[in-house]
């Protein structure tokens, strides 16, 4: 099953009108707050999901095409596309894919800056890894993180994607 998770401050602007009261919705500000609470409820979901012994899966790409998804799905003014999620029975047990320690990731009180050192230790074990190892080889860079900012996630692509992604959000009435 393929699952769109959106926005949906349509049905709460209309029923203020029809309550006689201005909605004042459309903007930023309850675009962020929409997009938190859905995530909110995707995770929520997911987590049930994984529970019941279903499989999940986020796909980045709802963002990339957002218009896409806006098209396909008929969304009015004021719906919008957050986050997709496939779930299904797992045909297999794949391996958890790498991920920083939570040191990396968890601030306590306030927000620990990281020096150099801090940096290495925590990226040591992701570019260690041998299919990291054949990226950065495959790809000519001499780092990990070259081959994130210059081939997966380059500059030109992302403001490319932020410059569509406001264009479709502005579309959709915010």
């Amino acid at each position: 099953v393929l699952l769109t998770f959106c926005i949906d401050l349509r049905r709460f602007s209309k029923w203020c009108k029809l309550r006689k009261a201005e909605p004042g919705y459309n903007n930023f500000e309850w675009f962020v707050t929409g997009a938190i609470d859905t995530l909110l409820v995707a995770q929520t979901f997911c987590v049930a999901a994984e529970k019941k012994g279903l499989g999940i899966c986020y796909l980045g790409t709802t963002t990339y095409n957002p218009q896409m998804i806006v098209e396909a799905l008929e969304l009015p003014e004021l719906v919008f596309p957050v986050t997709t999620v496939t779930v299904g029975w797992p045909a297999e047990q794949p391996e958890q894919v790498d991920r920083l320690p939570l040191e990396a990731i968890v601030h306590e009180e306030f927000y620990h800056d990281y020096t150099s050192q801090d940096i290495d230790r925590l990226y040591a074990y992701k570019e260690s890894l041998s299919e990291n190892k054949q990226f950065v080889l495959e790809n000519n860079k001499e780092t990990l993180a070259q081959v994130f900012t210059d081939v997966r996630y380059t500059k030109k692509h992302n403001e490319a994607m932020s410059e569509n992604l406001w264009k479709v959000m502005k579309e959709q009435g915010f």
